[in-house]
């Protein structure tokens, strides 16, 4: 069985949805890690007010860039893909959550990136976790950091290489591995969002405002250690189990809805329709050529 050099996807990242995607990675790494940055002089690292403004200002930039990849082309089938999709994350994330750290969304988004790529992981990361926010009452200034690191973790999986060679063992132990590390990178990314705003937990773990970097990030691997590392090892091994248990059949499921959805298909009118006014195929207003 041949595969297509190029797999259809319901998204192309053009120009300026790079262009936006690379502006909002710049600020989210500036909106997670300035506090190590800041000396004791600028005043920032004392300052209780830039946790809320980023808090403000990333769901902002996560909007402008969802509409910038969205006006790449993304038509009402991707966008009834996306919702679809983004529901069923939605849905799967209360089945775990306090739990050990046990998430089952975090597979679905490995395969959904992987598959449909990493413009359209990206859209369903942050749109899935805003979902999940509101059903689940998890909304708090925390959120935009959840929907950026989560948009981050399914563009990932859709630059992994080899979506149209890597295919069966090999590619459920990529993404498998993918699943277990960005697990763990998430875990990471969040912890260092609230790990800033917690002092006072004792000289080992505490963030100490102003020191230098390395101090401070040998704090925050000895906070790792001794707060998350259970959760993130929770939500890393479900990752991959359901990955390697349930990956083919979901990764053969997608790519059929994907074929059939027909993407990228020009647009051309039967030039029969008009000379034949009752042509059955008048009846709508343009075909699809495979």
């Amino acid at each position: 069985m041949s595969h297509p050099t190029h797999p259809a996807r319901p998204i192309r990242i053009g120009p300026r949805a790079a262009a936006a995607l690379v502006l909002v990675t710049l600020i989210g790494i500036a909106a997670f890690g300035w506090p190590l940055l800041a000396d004791r002089q600028s005043g920032l690292a004392h300052s209780q007010d830039a946790p809320w403004l980023f808090a403000a200002l990333l769901p902002l930039l996560v909007g402008v860039v969802v509409a910038t990849i969205a006006d790449q082309g993304m038509d009402a089938k991707a966008v009834a893909m996306l919702g679809v999709l983004a529901a069923v994350g939605a849905a799967l994330r209360p089945l775990g959550a306090g739990t050990a750290g046990l998430e089952p969304m975090f597979f679905l988004m490995v395969l959904s990136g992987r598959v449909l790529g990493p413009g359209f992981g990206f859209v369903l990361g942050a749109v899935t976790m805003f979902a999940s926010a509101l059903l689940t009452g998890g909304v708090g200034p925390w959120m935009p950091f959840q929907m950026l690191a989560l948009g981050w973790f399914s563009l990932g999986a859709g630059l992994l290489p080899g979506p149209a060679r890597i295919r069966g063992r090999a590619e459920l132990a990529m993404l498998a591995a993918y699943g277990f590390l960005g697990s763990f990178a998430y875990g990471t990314v969040m912890n260092l969002q609230g790990w800033v705003l917690l002092q006072g937990m004792g000289q080992g773990v505490s963030f100490h405002p102003g020191d230098p970097v390395p101090e401070n990030l040998a704090r925050f691997a000895a906070y790792c250690l001794a707060t998350s590392l259970g959760w993130d090892l929770g939500r890393a091994a479900l990752t991959v189990v359901l990955t390697l248990t349930l990956g083919a059949t979901l990764l053969k499921a997608l790519r059929r809805a994907t074929r059939k959805a027909a993407f990228e298909a020009p647009v051309s009118f039967d030039s029969g329709a008009e000379s034949a006014p009752d042509h059955p195929r008048q009846r709508g207003t343009n075909s699809y050529s495979r």
